[in-house]
């Protein structure tokens, strides 16, 4: 029990230690070449704490070969810009003047929904609300909102339409028949609903609609019974 006390505490200090050579960027936002590091050296300091039959130099030695190829990678990273892209890869720009940008999204294995959570956890609750929304390369959201954004967010913006399907718990919720969607849908001279990429609505009657491979548009319409919220 001692042993084992005594080689935890010693692979303890030496992984402070190389955190701490390593950066604040390293206990921040990681790039994925630093995750997998991370990942290598946690998986590393396990074994001769966990095996006392490992000698200890062993996962010392391991750690600190991490620790060097992490400094190679960084200068290479910091040095080679053409490297630098394929090592950390690169912001992907997901919303941009014409809307959302399905093919960006689908690249990074994500969807609407992804991009809509990523939006209201960032503080924007309309599609229409930004300019532009990126996902940096460590996969951190960024978004330039509009000047006038907080104007565009006096209700919250319910998803009716997602990628071509109609999202039934939230029809239910709003207390609106598919088939008022339908019609504005043929107002818009949309002719299936599985051309449509997203179409939101809020309790003001403001629709945002995207059609796939076109830009977006917003306008206004009136729910029946004059339902709000």
């Amino acid at each position: 029990m001692v042993l084992v006390t005594i080689r935890t505490a010693i692979i303890f200090i030496v992984l402070l230690i190389i955190m701490r050579l390593m950066g604040k960027r390293q206990i921040g936002e990681m790039q994925p070449f630093e995750l997998v590091i991370t990942l290598l050296i946690a998986e590393l300091a396990c074994i001769p704490m966990a095996d006392v039959s490992i000698p200890l130099l062993y996962g010392i030695i391991s750690v600190l070969t991490i620790f060097v190829l992490h400094e190679i990678m960084t200068l290479l990273d910091l040095k080679l810009k053409p490297l630098k892209s394929f090592i950390s890869g690169k912001p992907s720009v997901v919303v941009n003047k014409n809307g959302i940008d399905d093919y960006q999204l689908k690249r990074n294995n994500l969807d609407v929904s992804d991009l809509i959570e990523s939006l209201r956890t960032a503080g924007y609750f309309s599609l229409d609300a930004v300019d532009y929304a990126l996902y940096e390369a460590n996969g951190t959201f960024s978004a330039l909102p509009k000047q006038d954004y907080e104007q565009m967010q006096t209700s919250l913006p319910i998803v009716m339409i997602d990628n071509g399907k109609y999202d039934q718990k939230n029809l239910e919720i709003t207390g609106l028949e598919q088939s008022f969607f339908d019609g504005i849908l043929k107002e818009q001279n949309v002719k299936n609903v599985k051309d449509v990429l997203v179409l939101t609505a809020d309790g003001t009657g403001k629709i945002y609609l995207q059609v796939k491979k076109h830009k977006f548009s917003t306008f206004n319409v009136a729910y029946p019974g004059g339902k709000s919220w």
